[in-house]
């Protein structure tokens, strides 16, 4: 017994010896700390390639955990407007038909009342739609089918014969939209019809991501690769090349559309808009000028022109001119910001002018 502790302890003391020695210079410690590589061994030839694409099967785990946002096309939701027939499998009786999906996206049949089916397909309602019926029916079998499609529209504004919002009821393109709503408008010069419409300024909007599309290389140049297909929700608006007006937009008390004039410069425009906001930022304004597709943009110091270190700022028809309420560096990060006001100011001021009209 005796012998076997002294061998015991022999062997844990050297190992213990070869953890703490450290290693010599020159070489690299491996991550088994009894193995040691002297560098002059590991040539640069020798050093094994790293493969750092994921494995397949994790590739493709990633995916499902982070899916695409499938297209309306593929799924299609109800929503507040749709409306949808009834029928009870093997009650004949129970049929109905033209039930609209209310605003607040509910709807009831039968003794399944006040259903949330905003965002669901046909299938998920019909669960839904079964679910409450179980309590009165046994086995329920619902089916529903879509009689109209109200709850997918989009937006288009600008020089086109009819403006407004209109239904998606099918799949679109941009070509469609604008040919649904009239058209590009047209007017005379020189006693000759050209159409009035600005293509470098005119763009579609989805949410608050401006489209990277050309309209001049898809009408002018027909260049079918620019002509998208729709969503719900679309903004497209077809600018004027005839408009003289400019834009104020952001931080100000009153952002909107200002008539140009010759003299409008950047203290102006602030100034017929009503000055800026408690809440401005006016170390950067950012002036956007030209097209959409490739902006010229210009950003001004209004403090340094309210300090007389920096002279006024001349505009031009079609400018926009966007304060922020937040400190920025470069143009591109408030870009998104000045495109959605933009946007927005358009869509407000054609529904103020149409519902003037309206009420007279």
């Amino acid at each position: 017994m005796k012998m076997r502790f002294i061998i015991l302890f022999i062997m844990v003391m050297a190992t213990g010896n070869a953890w703490s020695e450290p290693a010599p210079a020159g070489s690299v410690e491996s991550s088994n700390p009894e193995v040691s590589v002297a560098e002059s061994d590991l040539q640069e030839s020798e050093v094994p390639a790293v493969d750092l694409t994921p494995p397949r099967d994790l590739v493709r785990e990633a995916e499902a955990q982070n899916p695409q946002e499938e297209s309306w096309r593929d799924r299609y939701e109800l929503g507040p407007g749709d409306v949808i027939n009834f029928s009870l499998f093997g009650r004949p009786e129970l049929d109905r038909e033209g039930f609209r999906i209310s605003p607040d996206g509910r709807i009831s049949y039968l003794q399944a009342q006040n259903i949330m089916v905003n965002g669901l397909t046909i299938d998920e309602a019909r669960m839904k739609i079964e679910e409450g019926l179980k309590s009165h029916f046994k086995s329920p079998r619902v089916i529903i089918t879509p009689e109209e499609i109200g709850s997918k529209r989009f937006s288009i504004l600008g020089k086109v014969l009819k403006k407004g919002v209109y239904t998606l009821d099918s799949p679109m393109t941009l070509v469609e939209a604008v040919a649904q709503a009239g058209g590009l408008e047209t007017g005379l010069f020189e006693r000759k019809t050209v159409e009035i419409a600005d293509m470098d300024r005119s763009f579609i909007a989805r949410g608050d991501v401006h489209l990277p599309v050309d309209f001049r290389k898809l009408f002018n140049e027909g260049d079918l690769s620019q002509n998208v297909g729709l969503e719900p929700n679309d903004f497209i608006y077809i600018a004027s090349a005839v408009a003289n007006d400019y834009y104020v937009l952001g931080a100000v008390n009153n952002p909107g559309v200002q008539g140009y004039t010759p003299d409008a410069t950047l203290i102006s425009a602030l100034s017929r808009r009503g000055g800026v906001t408690d809440r401005a930022y006016t170390d950067k304004v950012l002036i956007v000028r030209g097209s959409f597709s490739n902006p010229e943009t210009h950003v001004i110091s209004l403090k340094n022109i309210l300090a007389a270190d920096e002279r006024d700022f001349k505009l031009l028809p079609d400018d926009i001119v966007f304060v922020a309420e937040r400190p920025w560096i470069i143009a591109e990060d408030v870009m998104k910001l000045a495109v959605s006001a933009f946007a927005t100011s358009l869509a407000s001021t054609w529904i103020n002018n149409n519902t003037t009209q309206t009420s007279e």
